[in-house]
């Protein structure tokens, strides 16, 4: 039993990214995200430059809907100019969930982190 607890810690710390080393904080960033409408309501009451766009149903997420921080392809609109995020300075638990998980997405690097990460490309270049 012990040889599976130990062996869950050395498959935690061997996922661990750490976004503080990531000399581009903004990339993430580049092409906006998905957040559940109950995250967006909480978001919205803070009167933050920004928008939300394009509100779908979705099972995946706890209210049913998500709705975009950004039209199309274009950057988050929580991004500020010093490419910092605009909710993260405010409070990090009030930034959407897929925000704060990436580049994780169910568990597992996300597709997309081989294009927005610059933190997990430099591991993949490592190995």
């Amino acid at each position: 039993m012990s040889g599976k607890k130990g062996k869950a810690k050395k498959l935690k710390a061997k996922q661990k990214i750490d976004c503080g080393v990531c000399r581009n904080q903004a990339g993430c960033c580049r092409l906006g995200a998905w957040a559940d409408l109950e995250e967006a309501k909480i978001i919205a009451s803070l009167g933050l430059k920004g928008e939300f766009f394009q509100l779908e149903a979705d099972d995946d997420f706890p209210s049913g809907y998500k709705i975009g921080t950004s039209y199309e392809d274009d950057p988050c609109t929580f991004l500020e100019p010093d490419g910092l995020c605009s909710i993260h300075k405010i409070d990090y638990h009030l930034k959407p969930r897929v925000c704060q998980e990436f580049p994780y997405e169910d568990n597992r690097i996300a597709p997309i982190a081989d294009i927005l990460c610059s933190v997990h490309k430099a591991r993949k270049k490592k190995k």
